[in-house]
């Protein structure tokens, strides 16, 4: 397995996983599925400053993918990220999300950022587990802001400090 930056030929493969999530699981709060274009948007912005988008791969499959980008939007945030991390359906359970979130800290770590931040859907336990192997802490749930499934979700909050 070799993680790398994420490259325009990753893209249908992405979307694959991306939109796996949208349908299958709240790990996205959308009902929409993502397109390719779409996707080709998305990663030229995780290609500028204080944006990232990595791959796991084994040869020309990708695995999974990770990204970190701005947690808000006031120029107060900037050394905060939030990240996103997706695995493959058929390869969960086989460290691929560890490993990229190992990555992905480090590079934020790199690029001099002071805290990542996850949003998790509550329920979502090997999401939270996986961030709490990795350092992060439970920074609050607030009950009830998502809709998906038709049902109300709850956000859970995580905070890395990377300094």
């Amino acid at each position: 397995m070799q993680i790398r930056p994420a490259v325009d030929d990753d893209l249908p493969q992405i979307l694959v996983i991306h939109n796996h999530a949208i349908r299958e699981s709240t790990a996205i709060w959308t009902d929409t599925l993502a397109t390719l274009s779409e996707r080709r948007r998305w990663l030229d912005q995780h290609r500028t400053a204080g944006q990232l988008a990595i791959v796991a791969t084994d040869g020309d499959e990708v695995l999974g993918y990770a990204t970190y980008g701005p947690w808000r939007a006031k120029e107060g945030y900037r050394f905060t990220v939030e990240n996103s991390v997706y695995v493959r359906d058929d390869r969960t359970g086989q460290g691929l999300g560890q490993a990229l979130m190992l990555a992905l800290i480090s590079a934020a770590r790199d690029a001099g950022f002071h805290v990542m931040i996850a949003a998790i859907e509550a329920g979502n336990l090997g999401s939270i587990r996986l961030h709490e192997r990795l350092g992060f802490v439970d920074a609050g749930t607030v009950r009830g802001v998502g809709y998906k499934f038709d049902r109300w979700l709850d956000l859970t909050h995580m905070r890395l400090e990377l300094e």
